[in-house]
């Protein structure tokens, strides 16, 4: 492994390479800083900036753009208490009351020095565990992989925000969206209502920019914006030697916590995030700090949300599985860039895999360099009115999805989508689903007609293979747990609590 990881320092390293990390972690985190715009709408927004790049240049960029965003939303948090994406909402628990208290200077430190700490110690566990889990992919068949996707996208609606039955139905929806256009087989076009533009089917860009970054955009428009700083002078952006004390163990077991729940389908940073705090306040000496200032409450959330976000690569990498939306947006980034991502792609494809990998070590210095000394100028970056902002995201948007294919059709499926995205958020549906349906449907379809044939159309070789039959008792059980009052209950409290 340590070959293998010094060869990726070396793709990492290149000077392409390593501008395209720190583009892509300040233009993230410079995004995610602004109140509302998370992680999946800030890639979906940044996303053309890759058109065109070399694979690896582009992944490389996506993912600083990703714990870039995934950063940024703390700063906010800490002084204004305005998360910026859900994951952060924990963080403004005691990270606002410490500002308040004149400690915004080291809630700000160890909100960056729990994620860089927490992110190097899930990256070495993707370089650890992804070629271990490689070999046991290259095991599985066509039915082994249509169960797992299955049970991935059963688990991902299950645990996502909202209620189950309206989650469900969006996979459902994401996933006949994603069949649309020529059967690769019989060279027959499905749903396309004669519509030429179809017949390749609906572009992945611009429903992900549709659907979560127009969207956002106009869900921000409707809101009031309040937009008061923190007026006290930071200082200090440090911690002392009883602060050190404090949150040595936080980050250690808000890293271990994340580290677990990013592999899991549908986990992510906000269940890490809130799943890290409530057990800090329960394990911790200073309970009685929780909500009022602890800066343990913190340094365990931020720590678990960065870990959560480093290997939730893990899935995408090995399996070609998306763990939550974000990796979805990742796998649809792949395929524009003519990688599909699975069990094979270390050995297709080793400069992207232990490049990226390489570039996780580089990024979270460089997050830890870009957010601390200039913490000033994220504070009037927050100040810029969102009405001014708002047209040049637009017409960024515009010209990126356009520049794709050359073709106004994909402006047009933009607009539909971004109107779709912002019915679907008043109606109470969550749109991840149906973006991980619409990811992993024509996949599913592959491996399915891919089983039935070698089964010659016997659909029992699902239950017969031992792997697959456990998948997909997995996948009842999610759905059943789920029909549990007091399950269903405890979920709805969790997310409504992060």
């Amino acid at each position: 492994m340590l070959e293998n990881l010094i060869y990726g320092f070396g793709v990492a390293a290149t000077f392409q390479n390593l501008s395209a990390c720190f583009i892509g972690a300040l233009l993230g985190t410079a995004i995610g800083v602004l109140p509302g715009i998370g992680p999946l709408a800030t890639i979906s927004l940044l996303l053309p900036l890759t058109f065109g790049m070399p694979s690896t240049t582009a992944i490389i960029m996506l993912a600083g753009i990703y714990y870039g965003a995934q950063y940024g939303g703390s700063t906010t948090s800490i002084l204004m208490n305005l998360p910026g994406e859900v994951s952060s909402v924990i963080t403004t628990l005691d990270g606002y009351q410490m500002a308040r208290n004149g400690q915004a200077g080291p809630a700000l430190a160890v909100a960056a020095i729990g994620s860089f700490i927490a992110g190097c110690i899930a990256t070495l566990v993707v370089a650890i565990a992804g070629p271990l889990l490689t070999a046991v992919a290259l095991s599985f068949g066509p039915a082994d992989y249509f169960s797992l996707m299955l049970l991935g996208l059963i688990v991902a609606s299950v645990l996502s925000e909202g209620n189950v039955v309206k989650s469900i139905a969006m996979m459902i929806a994401g996933v006949g969206l994603g069949l649309i256009g020529t059967d690769v087989q019989t060279g027959q076009q499905r749903f396309t209502f004669d519509i030429p533009e179809l017949s390749d089917g609906i572009g992945f860009a611009p429903m992900a920019m549709g659907m979560f970054g127009v969207a956002e955009v106009i869900r921000n428009l409707e809101m009031p914006e309040v937009r008061e700083a923190l007026k006290a002078r930071i200082s200090r952006l440090w911690l002392t030697r009883e602060e050190w004390k404090r949150v040595a163990a936080p980050i250690a077991r808000g890293t271990a916590l994340g580290t677990l729940v990013g592999i899991l389908p549908g986990g992510g940073a906000a269940l890490s995030s809130m799943g890290a705090y409530t057990l800090e306040r329960r394990v911790s000496r200073n309970k009685h700090l929780f909500g009022k200032g602890a800066i343990e409450g913190v340094a365990a959330p931020e720590s678990a949300n960065n870990a959560a976000a480093q290997t939730s690569f893990i899935p995408l990498l090995t399996l070609g599985i998306p763990a939550n939306a974000v990796m979805a947006l990742m796998i649809g980034a792949l395929i524009i860039q003519g990688i599909q991502p699975g069990p094979r792609m270390i050995e297709a494809q080793p400069d992207l895999f232990w490049g990226l990998i390489a570039s996780m070590w580089l990024g979270n210095l460089m997050l830890v360099v870009i957010n601390l000394p200039l913490i000033g100028m994220w504070v009037r970056l927050l100040k810029v009115p969102y009405d001014l902002m708002y047209p040049a995201i637009l017409v960024f948007c515009a010209i990126g999805v356009y520049s794709l294919n050359n073709n106004n059709f994909d402006v047009f499926v933009t607009v539909v989508f971004a109107f779709l995205g912002y019915v679907f958020s008043k109606i109470g549906c969550p749109p991840a689903p149906m973006l991980i349906g619409f990811v992993l449907g024509p996949m599913m379809e592959e491996h399915l007609r891919r089983a039935m044939l070698l089964s010659r159309g016997d659909p029992m070789v699902f239950l017969e293979r031992p792997i697959s039959a456990t998948l997909l008792v997995l996948g009842v059980i999610a759905v059943a747990a789920m029909a549990i009052p007091s399950l269903r209950k405890g979920k709805e409290e969790a997310l409504h609590q992060a």
